[in-house]
């Protein structure tokens, strides 16, 4: 897609939508920006994804891990949840 946009006073521009759309940006993203000569290139930052094969299954793997206590607690909340859906809640 090729299209004109315009610099604000603030410096701003806006993205057209259909490009938006295109690279699946939302407000907030982050995007690269590179310069050389009289280019101007903008790329999406996107995380790194880490997938790895660990034992015959896919490990999917980003930022810290996490500690026991929050494990414990995410597999606590879980249970509840599962239990409540399948039983009612629990008086």
């Amino acid at each position: 897609m090729n299209a004109t946009i315009t610099v604000d006073k603030a410096g701003r521009i806006v993205l057209p939508k259909p490009v938006r759309d295109e690279l699946q940006l939302h407000a907030g993203d982050s995007l690269e920006l590179e310069i050389s000569g009289q280019e101007i290139k903008l790329r999406p930052v996107r995380p790194k994804i880490h997938l790895r094969r660990e034992d015959g299954l896919w490990v999917y793997t980003v930022g810290e891990p996490l500690t026991e206590s929050v494990a414990e607690q995410t597999i606590e909340d879980i249970r509840r949840e599962r239990d409540e859906q399948n039983f009612g809640k629990m008086k």
